[in-house]
This record gives C-alpha cells, sequence and structure tokens, in this order.
C-alpha cells in the first residue's frame, strides 16, 4: 500500500492563504459567502459538494480529483464547477488564493494525509467520515488535528451529531430522563456484499478506483460504514470502549477481502455494553438506527426519526424535518461565519479508533483492548 500512496495518491501539503476575520471577507466576495474548495469528486464529495453550493453562504471556488472522468462528472453534476479551476493534484487547490474552506471527500485512507496537508493550509476543513483506514493512519490526523489554527473551524461527516433530532434524544439520555443507561445497540443491516463490480479498471489503479471493497483503502465496511451507528454510541455514552469482542465472517462477497456481517460486543466504562450488529447481506431489507435502554425509558434514534418510549401508552416520536446532511453542513457554515470554530476531530478520531478495534476483536476472534489497540501501530 505504501507504493500505490507513492504512486497514485493525491500528493503533499501545500502552502496556505490567510483567511481574514468575518466581519472582514471570506475570499474574493463579502462575509456572507466562505469559498469552498472540493478535494474528491466522486460520488460523496459531489453529494455533500451539491449540498454546500445550494447553500447561498457558500461560493464553489476550485475542485480537484486525481481522474479526469470525475472532474467531468463534477462539472455537469455540481452547480458552478464547470466554471471554476479544475486540479489533478490536492497540494495545487490548497495553494490557490482565495480557499477559505475545503471538503475532503477522498477514498478512506487518505482522509489522514489530505488533512493534514488542509491543516498546513490553515483552511476550514470539512473531512468525510472515517478519520482514517487504520491506526497508524488515524494517529497521524490526531496529530494534526492537535496543532492545527485554532481560528479554524474543522468537522467531520458524522452527520448524527448535528441533527436537531439526534441532539434532542441526547439531551434526554444526558438529563437522565432516561434512567441509567444500562444498554446501547447500534443496526446497519443493509444489502451491498456482491459480486465484481461491473465497471473494471486497470490492475494498477483497481484498488484506488474501487478502493470500497478492500480493507487497506476502506478500514473494511465496519470502519467505513457502521463508524456512524459507533459515533452515536461514543457520543450517548460521554465514552470510548475499554475493549471488545466479536465474530463476523463472508458468505456472500467475491470481490475484495471486506467481511459482510459481524457483531461485536463494545465494553464501556460502569459496566455498560454497546452492542453492534452490522450486515451487507440484506435482501429487500434495511434496518439502520440506534437503541438506547434506560432504567426508566428507551429510546429509538434513526436518520428519519427518534422515538422515546417514557411507558406502556406513552410514546413520543419525531420525525426529521431533512436529511440531516442539511444541518452537518449548516453547522459547519454558522461556525465560520460567526466566528465560532471548534475542533471536531478527537471525537471523530477515537469514534473510528472504536470501529478498528471492533474489526479486530473480530479477525482475532478475541476480547481486544483500546490500548492494545494504540500500540498496535
Amino acid at each position: 500500500m505504501d507504493s500505490i500512496r507513492r504512486r497514485d495518491a493525491l500528493a503533499r501539503a501545500g502552502a496556505g492563504i490567510l483567511l481574514v476575520k468575518p466581519g472582514t471577507a471570506f475570499g474574493s466576495q463579502a462575509n456572507s459567502a466562505v469559498s469552498l474548495g472540493v478535494i474528491g469528486t466522486g460520488g460523496r464529495g459531489r453529494y455533500v459538494g451539491g449540498i454546500f453550493v445550494r447553500d447561498s453562504r457558500t461560493r464553489l471556488a476550485a475542485i480537484c480529483d486525481l481522474y479526469p472522468d470525475r472532474i467531468d462528472l463534477a462539472k455537469t453534476q455540481l452547480p458552478g464547477a464547470d466554471k471554476v479551476p479544475a486540479y489533478r493534484r490536492h497540494e495545487e487547490l490548497l495553494a490557490a488564493a482565495g480557499i477559505d474552506a475545503v471538503l475532503i471527500a477522498t477514498p478512506v485512507y487518505l482522509h489522514p494525509e489530505h488533512f493534514e496537508a488542509a491543516v498546513n493550509a490553515r483552511k476550514h476543513i470539512y473531512c468525510e467520515k472515517p478519520a482514517g483506514a487504520d491506526v497508524a493512519g488515524i494517529r497521524r490526523l490526531m496529530r494534526a488535528a492537535e496543532r492545527a489554527d485554532r481560528t479554524r473551524h474543522i468537522q467531520f461527516g458524522f452527520q448524527q451529531r448535528y441533527s436537531p433530532e439526534y441532539l434532542a434524544a441526547e439531551k434526554i439520555i444526558a438529563s437522565g430522563q432516561l434512567g441509567a443507561l444500562s444498554m446501547m445497540r447500534s443496526h446497519w443491516l443493509v444489502g451491498g456484499a456482491g459480486g465484481r463490480p461491473r465497471v473494471q479498471y486497470p490492475p494498477e489503479v483497481e484498488k484506488l478506483r474501487m478502493w470500497y471493497p478492500w480493507k487497506a483503502t476502506s478500514g473494511d465496511f465496519i470502519v467505513e460504514q457502521d463508524c456512524h451507528g459507533v459515533d452515536v454510541l461514543n457520543w450517548f455514552a460521554k465514552a470510548r470502549p475499554l475493549s471488545a469482542i466479536g465474530g463476523g465472517g463472508r458468505k456472500v462477497r467475491t470481490y475484495g477481502d471486506n467481511l459482510d456481517h459481524l457483531n461485536v460486543t463494545y465494553a464501556y466504562p460502569n459496566g455498560l455494553n454497546g452492542f453492534l450488529h452490522g450486515c451487507q447481506l440484506a435482501r429487500n431489507y434495511s434496518v439502520v438506527n440506534e437503541q438506547f435502554f434506560g432504567t426508566a425509558g428507551f429510546i429509538e434514534t434513526a436518520r428519519q426519526y427518534y422515538e422515546w418510549r417514557r411507558g406502556q401508552n406513552d410514546v413520543v416520536r419525531v420525525q426529521s424535518r431533512r436529511e440531516i446532511t442539511i444541518d452537518a453542513v449548516e453547522y459547519f457554515l454558522k461556525a465560520i461565519l460567526n466566528g465560532k470554530p471548534e475542533n471536531n476531530s478527537r471525537d471523530a478520531a477515537e469514534s473510528t479508533l472504536t470501529s478498528v478495534l471492533g474489526r479486530m476483536a473480530v479477525e482475532s476472534r478475541r476480547e481486544v483492548t483500546w490500548e492494545e489497540m494504540m500500540r498496535s501501530a
């Protein structure tokens, strides 16, 4: 994988442009707009980038991708992308004048490298989850985050943390209205595992362009996908787990080396257990939610709603008002424009590491502690 990084990864850090205070200007426009560069114009980059540019507080300034076909897709699917500079190397985008913030939506294993480069360039950063594919990469990201400019807002694509409905559910639990939290569960039961993709790429770029099915480039599906649910468990528990045990394997996946089903039990402080049930085996079925059991009630959270069962005939159900990525983007823009930056890197890194911990427990078929995981790289 090191050779892949050297040969094909988007390159190292570039020089940055000092962002002036909110009261003066953003980029080349007035303080009502944040100028944005998009690094990685695959499906997620185009989707989240589209949410950004459809908000009047954002001005698209540049796009970047290693592959020309991805740049061409951005020019047709991302509003305004056909009118801004398009770069093949991310250090060129980061060195360009007038870019206040960047969206990093590149393959998972490149997140630490691109995050570090954006920190060096002193940009506001919205980095897609997870924080990396392995312990070494995540630790690299954490080191960069620790020396980041405190006037820059840094946020990750763990959208649940910005959803009004998730925030309301978390407040209920934190206030003690659910009683003592006694058990947590996260379900990511979806489809997706199958045969070889229809698009075929040359062997030298196959794992770069089809990075998702490979553990070295995606972290496995527990890291790339299930990290969302794991992040909610950590957030609501106000802790990271001490250890994990688990099991899983492959039943239908024939391409790549990722698993396609697993179950993990996380041991949190004070005897609290969190259970992750994940699979990509489902056919015509999907369950993605979290459940929290307290001595005085029960709460279920999902991207579409939260449901609070206060008693046998006392149920409160609140529907989400919109797709929660919109809430995350709105929070990012407000933090910059209001001059109230935050750095959410540690939470993002710990949730990603929690997913890696679960993966290691499944692979080793024994209990793995947090300390053992951190010593592994």
